[in-house]
Order: C-alpha cells, then structure tokens, then sequence
C-alpha cells in the first residue's frame, strides 16, 4: 500500500509539472553472491546537478524502503552489518544516477526504484550463487504462431501467438505494435512457466477484420537481449498470409543468430492436422477393441479353468 500511495503521490506531481522524467530503461539486474551490481536511472532535468535523487527498494509483502539520496557527492550507506554497502551517484554529464549495491546475498532481491519528484518504473535484483553459469544464451528464444484460415473465415478474426522460451531470468515484458505504430495495443499475457534452471512465457494479439491488413509487431524486453536492445518480431498482416504469400519473420540485425519457427497454420495444414486426429482416434480405438477382444478371451480361459478346478474338487 505504501508503494502505491508513492507511485501515485509521484504520478500527480508528474502531472503537474509537465514533462518530468525518472527513467529505469533496465527492467532486472543479475548479479553473483558476494559480488557487486550497478542500477541506473535517467533523469529528465534541466537542473540535474541540484536536483536531490532519492533511491528506495521494495520487497514483497513489504513496504517500500528508503536507502539513501545523493545531492552532489557519492552518498555511502552501511546496510545488512555491511560498511558501505550501497552507493549512490550521480552523473552530470548524462543525467544519470547510479545505485552500487556490494557484498550481494540473497536477501537483496528486490525491486530497486529511483525517485526525483516522480518514481522511476524499478529494477528488479535478482542474486544467483557463485556456481550458476549465466555465460550462454539466457535471451528469449522466440516462435511464432499466425492465425490459421479456418479462423480468419469462421470468426473474422485471427490469433497472433509469440512464444518465448528459455530465457533467464523470469523478469520480461511483452507488448504489441502495429509496424511502424506507437500505440502500444491491447494483448493477453500467459503466465511465466519454469522449465528446469530457465522460464517461458506466450503473448497472443487477436485483431479484427478491420486491422487485417497491418503487420504487427511483438516487442520483447529482457536483460539478457544482445547488446540490450529490444526484440522486436515481426508478423505479417492476416490478409498475406490468408492469400498464401510467402512470409518472411524480420528481427534486428543482433538477433539473426536466433533460430526461429514459423507455424503457419493455413487450410491444408488444417486439413492434414483433421486427418491426424481422425487417424490417431481410429488407431485409439483399434488399440482399445484390441485390448478389449484379449481380457474377453483372458477373463473366459480363467472362468473355465476356475469351472474345471472347481467340478474336480467337488468329484
């Protein structure tokens, strides 16, 4: 509640004073125990060098504390029996502050927030043990699903479905985009899966007749992204694919390493897939009439010999 009250408190005086600007464009941080991590925040300030720039973090289930503020010089603060275990900053030259958490364990897993008249969107702390290899790919790896004919006819309508897998760690945010739009639009978000030491997670987008002709856009914003820009996949507009074009999926240039699938779900993919089912649910029912024909020849052989046991101890 205390967090709320803030983010609100900040969210007026955000209003009133125009165009301010408290900027976390990193989402998580993963840091080693006993290590150290740096989190950043872009302020929009004509006066950064006077401003006072406060930094907070927030457990769950608890309320938000305040850590420390910086002015003009580092602020150092004991923290958790640690001598100077955070470190506040500030870098004039590019508007930036900077919050140097040391000596990581894991009870500093958190979400982290910059503060200067508004809150920044926060920075969530995740610590792993010494032993963790985070040395390969941890980016998401995605695949797409387009919507399939039988769909875009029946209901008028189609399904755009981004699957994302095999990423660490589980912070990530999904959203859509028309191609070249700024609008960010309304999508549904599944549930954040675990799959051994990593997770995974789908978005789909359902559009309308009206928008079948608008090539779509699935952003993706992740720690681990290369070089730390965002994913940005590409789907074709409906009305393509429902002509049967041929369908290229784009990503930025950082990303052509990436192995992405396409199921492109047409109408004589929709036919096979019918005549798999029905020959999987003939197979089902031949096993099981099988199955069936062996415990009625089972059940008689053993009824019989009970029959024969029974009449020789009654002789």
């Amino acid at each position: 509640m205390a967090l709320l009250e803030a983010i609100l408190f900040s969210s007026l005086w955000a209003f009133g004073l125009g165009q301010l600007k408290s900027e976390q464009p990193v989402i998580s941080v993963t840091g080693v125990r006993d290590k150290s991590v740096v989190i950043s925040c872009k302020v929009s300030s004509q006066d950064f060098s006077n401003e006072y720039i406060h930094w907070y973090r927030h457990k769950p289930n608890q309320g938000i504390e305040h850590l420390a503020y910086v002015v003009t010089v580092p602020a150092l603060k004991d923290l958790g029996g640690k001598k100077n275990k955070i470190e506040a900053r500030k870098d004039v030259r590019t508007s930036t502050s900077t919050l140097n958490i040391r000596f990581l364990q894991k009870e500093d897993e958190a979400t982290y927030y910059c503060a200067w008249w508004i809150f920044g969107g926060g920075t969530k702390l995740i610590v792993t043990l010494p032993d963790r290899s985070l040395d390969g790919d941890m980016s998401p790896k995605p695949t797409i699903f387009l919507p399939s004919i039988d769909e875009i006819n029946l209901h008028e309508a189609g399904t755009h479905l981004c699957l994302l897998e095999k990423f660490f760690p589980d912070v990530i945010k999904v959203y859509w985009k028309e191609k070249n739009g700024n609008k960010v639009l309304e999508s549904q978000q599944g549930n954040i899966i675990k799959t051994n030491d990593t997770y995974m997670k789908f978005s789909w987008l359902t559009v309308t007749k009206n928008s079948m002709d608008n090539e779509l856009v699935c952003i993706v914003k992740h720690e681990n992204n290369k070089r730390g820009i965002d994913q940005e996949i590409l789907f074709p507009s409906i009305e393509n694919n429902k002509r049967g074009i041929d369908q290229e999926i784009l990503f930025p240039s950082i990303n052509k390493e990436v192995t992405t699938h396409a199921c492109v779900k047409k109408g004589s993919d929709s036919l096979q897939l019918q005549l798999t089912n029905t020959c999987a649910c003939y197979t089902y029912l031949l096993l099981l009439l099988k199955s069936l024909v062996y415990f009625v020849i089972i059940s008689f052989c053993v009824c019989r010999r009970t029959a024969v046991c029974g009449h020789g101890k009654s002789s």
